[in-house]
């Protein structure tokens, strides 16, 4: 870990983007202005582990619309940013609205205009499909490709870094 960044214990808050993270980045476009994605049942499991640790969850993605709001209620999180062309700026509303600074940040994103919040974060990840720059610039790069368990990948990397992992063939015995 680079000597700036923060112990992955002091991390509070998951920031993801969306499309390319928690989908594949495809959008079907219906009649009128309808859009489906599909979100991998993996992570959401896995922000429900996130969550039981006593940890948070948000969203900053440059589209948004009723299906991530309605992803972000069944998996019970109360405030998410959407149609963020300034990612920048809504970083900063998200550190102020829960109160955490820059270091107690992990961010997830899979292209470009995801990189200054990456670089802002006290731990980055992104799933292994990103784009190539997005690759060379975070601190882990998961297995698993965006909508396809790699918000999953995340949380349990950084829980079992942790010691907060409580799940496998040890705790069940």
């Amino acid at each position: 870990m680079p000597a700036d960044r923060q112990p992955l214990g002091e991390l509070r808050l998951l920031v993801l983007d969306v499309d390319g993270v928690l989908t594949d980045g495809t959008v079907i476009l219906g009649a009128g202005d309808e859009e489906l994605k599909a979100f991998h049942t993996r992570d959401g499991a896995g922000l429900a582990i996130w969550r039981d640790a006593g940890l948070l969850t948000t969203f900053i993605s440059g589209r948004g619309g009723a299906a991530v709001r309605r992803r972000a209620d069944e998996l019970r999180i109360g405030r998410i940013w959407e149609r963020a062309r300034d990612k920048q700026h809504a970083f900063d509303e998200m550190l102020a609205h829960f109160g955490v600074r820059e270091s107690q940040v992990v961010a997830m994103g899979d292209d470009v205009m995801d990189l200054p919040m990456l670089a802002r974060s006290g731990f980055s990840a992104a799933p292994a499909d990103a784009a190539v720059d997005v690759r060379e610039a975070v601190d882990l790069v998961v297995p698993s490709r965006g909508g396809h368990g790699a918000v999953r990948d995340l949380v349990e990397h950084l829980l079992r870094a942790t010691g907060r992992w409580t799940y496998g063939s040890a705790a069940a015995r």
